[in-house]
């Protein structure tokens, strides 16, 4: 059944907007004229230009993985509670406030209607439901435990969702401190240092070397402003470029894991969302190699994910897993030992999970300690760089009183 989006005019006159499911514009009309509103515009959400025909949603409609973790959730509970599944998407569908899910949620109802497996109508619209979402799905409606499968869904999103807020809010404040200074620094330097030591260049006297140093960075900022921003941008693009080649990216990504004091965090970040996403896969019933399909586009890095691919293909040869894994080198020991422990003890699905719990609660360790570093190393590297400028314009003060004595 088509899904359709209208505007139309209610008895006030006030502006209103949704979507309605009929099998025609016709039958449309006629259910919206039975609330009394006046159609303004009618259209099929699969026909409108600039939208994607299979997800219904525009290209700059944005669904957040905590919105999709609350809906998966909801269903979930409804299911639980002895709901079906199409009258527990009418009930999700009504209190959405998002307008291009909700109009996603329509047409999967209306997919699910017409006879097909929920996972079969969640798989068109990528763009809110990732190909893991939509295995998982599927492995829970084979088994017949689908409100659990998406319980267990639903923790895997949040998880991830609370990870990545907390390093974001462990960065932030770093990140304004050094903009702040940024600027700070930048008014200085092309504004106030000018100004004071226009002073002492007309005296034409010498000056100390930190002055002469400072008056030549500051003109030659104000005077190149114009030349940085050109090289930071051409930088910007050109790297930009590099990253979108296979062979750019590769290397962005080895870079990524080797940079000082911020690779280990990555790789750790990494490791977590291969640990835990392959043992919620596993847990959920999907088969191993389709898991490590899904898996190594999750991880985020080129060469992780042609490492899990090569480790896939040897599994798919009947090697062990942690085997291709420890050869790689790119995985860390203790994953890799407690792959083999699970494989020998049955348990896999589990010592991934516990991986990705001790990775995680290093992860929180790891962003605790750069925190409290940065703000130090920030604190006296701007203490250092405004002393400079002070005893710049203090040093010929000084001299200018003393030949006044």
């Amino acid at each position: 059944m088509p899904v359709y989006e209208y505007k139309a005019l209610d008895k006030r006159g006030k502006t209103l907007t949704g979507i309605v499911d009929a099998d025609s514009s016709q039958e449309a009309r006629g259910k919206l004229r039975e609330q009394e509103v006046y159609i303004t515009d009618l259209s099929d959400t699969l026909s409108m230009p600039g939208k994607n025909r299979t997800a219904g949603i525009t290209l700059f409609t944005r669904i957040s993985p905590i919105e999709v973790s609350i809906l998966i959730r909801q269903i979930s509970t409804l299911l639980n509670a002895g709901i079906p599944l199409v009258e527990a998407l009418s009930a999700v569908i009504d209190q959405i406030d998002n307008k291009g899910l909700e109009r996603i949620l329509s047409q999967v109802r209306e997919s699910v209607r017409e006879g097909r497996s929920f996972a079969d109508s969640l798989s068109p619209h990528t763009r809110a439901f990732s190909p893991l979402m939509v295995n998982m799905i599927r492995s829970g409606e084979s088994s017949g435990s689908l409100e659990i499968v998406l319980l267990r869904l639903a923790d895997f999103l949040e998880q991830q969702v609370m990870t990545k807020r907390k390093i974001q809010s462990a960065l932030i404040y770093p990140a304004v401190i050094v903009s702040i200074a940024f600027c700070i620094l930048l008014f200085l330097m092309t504004y106030v240092v000018p100004s004071v030591t226009k002073i002492f260049s007309d005296m034409k006297q010498t000056l100390p070397i930190p002055t002469a140093v400072l008056i030549a960075i500051s003109s030659f900022i104000r005077s190149y402003w114009w030349l940085f921003l050109l090289l930071f941008a051409a930088a910007f693009t050109g790297i930009k470029a590099y990253i979108k080649t296979e062979e750019g990216r590769i290397h962005f990504d080895q870079f990524k894991l080797k940079m000082p004091i911020f690779g280990s965090l990555y790789r750790k970040i990494a490791i977590s969302r291969f640990s835990r996403t392959l043992g919620t896969l596993l847990k959920n019933g999907v088969p191993l190699l389709n898991s490590l399909d899904i898996v190594k586009n999750v991880v985020g890095n080129k060469l992780l994910e042609r490492t899990i691919e090569e480790a896939r293909t040897h599994i798919g040869e009947g090697s062990s897993i942690h085997e291709p894994l420890r050869r790689s080198g790119v995985f860390p020991p203790i994953l890799i030992h407690m792959i083999n422990v699970g494989e020998k003890s049955g348990t896999l699905e589990e010592m991934l999970n516990k991986v990705a719990d001790i990775t995680d609660n290093e992860i929180d360790t790891t962003v605790n300690t750069l925190t409290s570093l940065l703000e130090p190393f920030m604190i006296v590297g701007l203490a250092l760089v405004v002393g400079f400028i002070v005893i710049s314009i203090l040093l010929p003060i000084f001299e200018i009183n003393q030949l006044i004595h």
